[in-house]
């Protein structure tokens, strides 16, 4: 059995001590958010001649921004607010007041990696940056699909392997304990997508970058968005200031006239969930799945 990359408890207590602060930290992902929910636009092209969904997700959904902002789009939606830490979905009333008798996100407290949802039972499924805490993507794209109803949309952004890359390095020159996490890489996530079954994937990247005035500012803007080292082979206890002190002179080398620069690879990929029975690849072959409930049942 493998060894996990990821502490799962350790990513949820980071988000939830996050939660009552994050939705000020986080314009970052703010930024990235509202260029996902831009993409929702082509569902709404009347050329489409597209129903509006009837059920909609929204995994890693945080204090809830997306799902309000889909909440609005689609009023007559019913739309599922999911994330694994308890204290972010606690922020989704409390961000804003909702009309009476207007409908609200539901809130759901569950695991990307085990959707509690029915087979083919959601129209539109939406993940801003949830994608990089998940270790497994064939897994966890495999509940995507099975929650999915034919031809629904999948709409996803994710952190690929140039993200933090200057921190990495300066870590790395300190010590050799790993401080941040590994990222696919847009073909790895576009080669997951078709053994899935997905169709029609299409992929973009960019690259944001910030800065910061030095280390110490950008772990505090790492912590408060709760974006903490969650790596279960991570060093046990804080960073020492020796450890640490070599990491922010070797930052150092890197400093620009804006402060010391963060870079930050974003992935957005968007595909359509396949009909019942469509072939996957594993192994290099296509394999096809037939849905249990489809499997006729004969009675003695």
């Amino acid at each position: 059995m493998s060894t996990p990359v990821f502490d799962v408890r350790q990513v949820r207590r980071a988000f939830g001590r996050a939660a009552p602060g994050y939705a000020a930290a986080a314009r970052l992902q703010a930024e990235i958010e509202a260029r996902l929910l831009e993409s929702l636009d082509y569902l709404d092209d009347p050329a489409l001649r597209r129903p509006p969904p009837a059920c909609v997700l929204d995994l890693g959904c945080g204090p809830g921004s997306a799902s309000r902002a889909m909440q609005r789009r689609w009023p007559r939606a019913r739309v599922l607010a999911l994330d694994l830490a308890l204290p972010m979905l606690r922020q989704l009333d409390a961000a804003r007041r909702w009309r009476p008798f207007a409908r609200r996100p539901q809130p759901v407290c569950a695991d990307a990696r085990a959707l509690p949802l029915a087979e083919a039972s959601v129209d539109v499924l939406f993940s801003n940056l949830c994608l990089q805490w998940v270790e497994d993507l064939d897994a966890v794209l495999a509940g995507f699909r099975r929650v999915l109803r034919a031809d629904g949309l999948l709409l996803v952004s994710t952190f690929g392997p140039g993200t933090l890359w200057q921190l990495r390095e300066a870590f790395a020159q300190a010590d050799d304990a790993p401080h941040v996490s590994p990222f696919a890489d847009i073909a790895a996530l576009g080669d997951a997508l078709v053994r899935a079954g997905f169709r029609q994937p299409v992929l973009d990247r960019d690259v944001l970058v910030r800065h910061y005035p030095d280390l110490a500012a950008l772990m505090r803007a790492q912590r408060a968005t709760g974006a903490t080292n969650a790596l279960a082979a991570r060093r046990p206890g804080l960073t020492g200031r020796g450890r640490f002190a070599r990491a922010a002179a070797a930052y150092e080398a890197w400093r620009e006239d804006a402060g010391l620069p963060a870079d930050w690879e974003v992935i957005t990929a968007m595909a359509w969930a396949p009909p019942p029975g469509a072939p996957r690849r594993e192994g290099g072959q296509e394999v096809a799945s037939v849905p249990l409930a489809r499997i006729p049942v004969r009675r003695r």
